[in-house]
């Protein structure tokens, strides 16, 4: 019999293929504001100042979840992405954020035993 396909991996998979090829891809602004096309901001604020941080972070939660791989280029920028990642990571579902850190290793959490003391 075959193995059924989980929920879980049927996300992760949707998420694989709107990856970007390289974190350098995301060349979206750093700061200023942002206004998100209504297929990623379908339930909400539409324009996010990036100069804010609940904003911004607000901003990039929005476009990781619900944007395809142009989305994704056109919106993030790759250096604020990096920057805010250890925070981002707990505000985006399981799924995506596996995919994400499987995929770029810049994005990888730092093991305890690695960490500066």
């Amino acid at each position: 019999m075959a193995q059924q396909t989980t929920v879980s991996e049927l996300r992760r998979e949707r998420f694989a293929r709107r990856l970007p090829a390289d974190l350098s891809a995301l060349r979206g602004p750093d700061r200023g504001t942002v206004r998100l096309p209504l297929h990623l901001a379908w339930s909400g604020l539409t324009e996010y100042d990036l100069d804010r941080p609940r904003l911004r972070m607000s901003c990039y939660r929005t476009v990781l979840a619900e944007g395809g791989r142009d989305d994704l280029v056109r919106h993030l920028n790759r250096d604020l992405l990096v920057e805010m990642w250890p925070v981002l990571r707990a505000l985006v579902s399981k799924d995506l954020r596996v995919v994400w850190e499987d995929a770029f290793h810049e994005l990888a959490p730092v093991p305890a035993a690695g960490r500066a003391g």
